[in-house]
């Protein structure tokens, strides 16, 4: 069953969880900001608990300020605010509500919209893939193996319950990404490393300055720039802080695509666009 309504309006989601024993949160914290985000998720747990649902499993991501001991060089709310809700939901009993936590990463998908590559300008021939990530190697999930992680969460509650599962397709070091790349598709590609101010000046974001999450109030000063949380995000993953269990993983799917290389291959990887979320989507049809 579909409903129609409002996924951040109490009224709403008491209504929807009417009968309800499953319940998979994901909020969208680029949207509502990471005040809001915490806010909805904890609110949902409670809800789930008032409404007697079985299985709650929320769909997480790291904490990058706590794995950098509160170092504001890593400061991003666009991970931070789900991590904090993680914090939350991990103290909280595995009953009545048994609950399970589906830690996620960039999407391998993305590698066909905002971590696509380039040609480069004095050789049209090479493609380039540029990120400010150093040595450092960024963990990425395939979606559709995200989606049957959550599912293994539901289908498994003894196993699951109280567990937070953290998913990756591979941690992968960019000039790794691109000789794949050159492997898979017989094109040349490059690895650029450049400052976090150079990334910045690519287009991708018209004004680096403006808020993110500020649909509660564009005035809302908890809000973070695009600058600041993406400078976050790729210190994040420049400087390793996040692990994966990749052993675990394989136990729990043996069927997953283990590697990027992989996921090029199953797709047909050319490095063209392709829209991957939602909201791109939509902003491209108005």
């Amino acid at each position: 069953m579909v409903m129609e309504g409002k996924p951040y309006h109490e009224p709403t989601l008491r209504e929807a969880l009417k009968d309800v024993s499953l319940v998979f949160v994901n909020t969208n914290g680029l949207v509502i900001g990471e005040k809001a985000e915490i806010y909805w998720g904890i609110r949902l747990y409670e809800l789930a608990r008032e409404f007697r649902v079985k299985r709650f499993v929320y769909a997480g991501l790291e904490c990058a300020s706590k794995l950098g001991n509160f170092n504001a060089n890593y400061r991003t709310s666009i991970l931070d605010g789900k991590g904090k809700v993680v914090d939350y939901i991990s103290r909280q009993p595995t009953a009545p509500t048994g609950w399970s936590i589906l830690t996620s990463c960039p999407y391998v998908e993305g590698l066909s919209e905002f971590l696509r590559p380039l040609p480069d300008p004095s050789d049209p021939e090479t493609m380039i893939f540029a990120a400010p990530l150093g040595n450092g190697k960024c963990p990425l999930i395939h979606l559709e193996d995200y989606g049957l992680y959550a599912r293994w969460l539901f289908d498994n509650p003894t196993r699951s319950n109280g567990l937070e599962l953290h998913v990756g397709t591979e941690d992968i070091a960019w000039k790794d990404l691109a000789a794949v790349f050159t492997a898979v598709t017989g094109t040349g590609a490059v690895y650029r490393d450049f400052t976090l101010d150079e990334s910045f000046q690519l287009g991708m974001w018209p004004n680096p300055e403006a808020l993110l999450g500020v649909t509660g109030s564009p005035d809302d000063s908890s809000c973070m720039t695009i600058r600041k949380n993406y400078s976050g995000f790729w210190n994040t993953w420049k400087d390793d802080l996040t692990k994966r269990d990749y052993q675990l993983l394989d136990e729990i799917l043996p069927t997953r695509v283990k590697s990027v290389k992989e996921w090029m291959e199953k797709i047909g990887y050319r490095g063209n666009y392709a829209s991957v979320l939602k909201d791109r989507r939509d902003a491209a049809r108005k």
